[in-house]
């Protein structure tokens, strides 16, 4: 008998793809894609089960489908095509979902292995921040709201549940901002303004993980390990390299506006409340401190390469968006035109193209 797989957040595309992906592996046997709304994409041949994790009835379905491998990817920063509720249902789902979810893995016996989505938001962004976080640098300060402090409390949760199974491998999958084609995010869609506000003053470090990469990673760690690697505990993910925000406009063809940071944060809540983006706290920060982390783990312990770097990521995402409102080639000109014009021109621009392994 091969393995039975049960995953959670199915009615996203991410979660979708993963299904369909993890089919083709030759040591599943069943997968049993769980959510509270049904998908409007095709699961393959995966079993859907009709189902709100935030209630008990989800120990039900581990029962009775004997399963042995849980990837939850349940846990995001916003409603599900902006119509499964505000952020309150969202924190709902993220943390009650995710302890009755462990509640029941706890009590069902053939659970072997879990794996979990998370983010590298949990690390937070601040002024006094380390050049590179690894797996286990305490943030300078914790996130105080939003996705970012669902995702630390979901991270605890965890922690207890691996305490109390100690016989269950947990993974924790701590991603990047994650990129792509059919990338749907909030910083997807920030980059996807005709023009981007951005922080004056600051030009902040981001790193990105491609959808695709996404999947095998998750694909990697639901797996039994390979030799010489070890595929439970906690592990950042992200592509080789880092891009300034500057760099990004640049390969939209995008012009930046610097908004002072005080402006800053009355915009982005002018612009949740009219519906443009979802211009969080969070974001704002991650918009003005940036955040660069270590992936040595990833590579040596859990035996994942991606396969795109942080700028082949944007690259794709930016193809996928079309073109912006100027090309990338005469914008970027006429930067370094200006640039080459004021104190300093000449100094090297150590993010540029530079390959980071953290």
């Amino acid at each position: 008998m091969g393995k039975v797989v049960l995953v959670t957040g199915v009615a996203r595309r991410l979660g979708g793809r993963f299904v369909r992906r993890l089919q083709r592996e030759p040591d599943v046997d069943r997968v049993i894609a769980v959510d509270a709304v049904p998908p409007e994409h095709h699961l393959g041949g995966a079993e859907f089960v009709r189902a709100d994790i935030r209630h008990p009835m989800i120990a039900k379905v581990l029962a009775e489908h004997a399963v042995d491998t849980v990837v939850h990817m349940d846990v995001n920063g916003t409603p599900l095509g902006r119509a499964r509720g505000g952020r309150a249902t969202v924190k709902e789902i993220n943390v009650i979902g995710t302890m009755q979810l462990l509640g029941a893995c706890q009590k069902a016996p053939a659970v072997r292995r879990l794996v979990v989505k998370s983010t590298t938001n949990v690390y937070g962004s601040a002024p006094r921040d380390p050049a590179v976080f690894t797996e286990t640098t305490p943030p300078k300060s914790l996130p105080s709201g939003g996705f970012a402090k669902d995702a630390v409390e979901v991270e605890g949760y965890v922690r207890g549940f691996a305490r109390r199974r100690p016989d269950v491998a947990v993974a924790v999958l701590r991603f990047a901002n994650i990129l792509g084609p059919s990338a749907d995010s909030p910083l997807a869609e920030y980059f996807s303004l005709p023009v981007l506000p951005t922080v004056f003053g600051y030009d902040p470090r981001l790193q990105f993980v491609h959808e695709d990469d996404v999947i095998e990673v998750l694909i990697v760690a639901s797996q039994d390990p390979a030799r010489g690697t070890l595929n439970s505990g906690t592990f950042n993910i992200a592509g080789d390299g880092v891009l300034l925000l500057s760099q990004t406009a640049r390969r939209l063809g995008k012009p930046t506006v610097p908004v002072l940071l005080p402006a800053v944060t009355l915009l982005g809540s002018m612009m949740r409340n009219v519906g443009i983006t979802d211009f969080s706290p969070e974001q704002i920060r991650l918009l003005t401190h940036g955040r660069v982390v270590d992936t040595t783990q990833m590579r040596e312990t859990l035996g994942f390469t991606p396969k795109f770097t942080t700028a082949g990521t944007f690259h794709d995402f930016a193809v996928g968006r079309g073109p912006g409102l100027l090309p990338p080639e005469r914008l970027a000109h006429a930067v370094d035109t200006v640039a080459a014009m004021l104190p300093g021109a000449g100094v090297h621009r150590p993010y540029e193209e530079e390959p980071n392994h953290g």
